[in-house]
């Protein structure tokens, strides 16, 4: 009985297509591994100099992260987490409400931003204050921006 070498070569390579082509394919069928039960929430917070968020000029960044637990660079991640909380995530009303403070009316423009993650949506807030004091107290000196 003769071997044909290119009919063994032939088999060989389709047994080892077709096997490869099932362990691909249970590779593939693998469920995702779910790390966490919670909504990824991740923020970039800053406070810079200027007019214009996209020009101005970043004095001060932190990250933040509320899910599963409270933490990132900002110096109190627990409050800030709380505080967005309160607001559900909603950047402008952490503003809401009248200030107490009295400033002056110096023109020294203070953008401050946030970008990323909060609770699985997209979030991208900024807004401008005509200078530092006013933006302490509009923000009623809450933690968020406390950086």
């Amino acid at each position: 009985m003769r071997r044909n070498p290119h009919a063994i070569f032939a088999t060989i390579t389709a047994s080892t297509l077709l096997l490869g082509g099932f362990a691909a394919a249970t590779a593939q069928a693998a469920p995702a591994k779910v790390e966490s039960l919670y909504a990824p929430s991740a923020l970039v917070l800053t406070v810079a100099r200027g007019e214009d968020p996209m020009t101005a000029t970043v004095e001060r960044a932190v990250t933040l992260a509320c899910a599963p637990t409270a933490e990132g660079t900002h110096p109190d991640p627990a409050a800030a987490c709380k505080e967005l909380a309160a607001v559900q995530g909603k950047f402008a009303e952490l503003a809401a409400g009248p200030s107490n403070r009295t400033c002056t009316r110096q023109w020294d423009p203070v953008v401050v931003t946030a970008h990323g993650v909060w609770q699985g949506k997209p979030v991208q807030f900024s807004t401008t204050y005509g200078n530092a004091c006013e933006m302490a107290g509009s923000m009623n000196d809450n933690a968020v921006f406390a950086f």
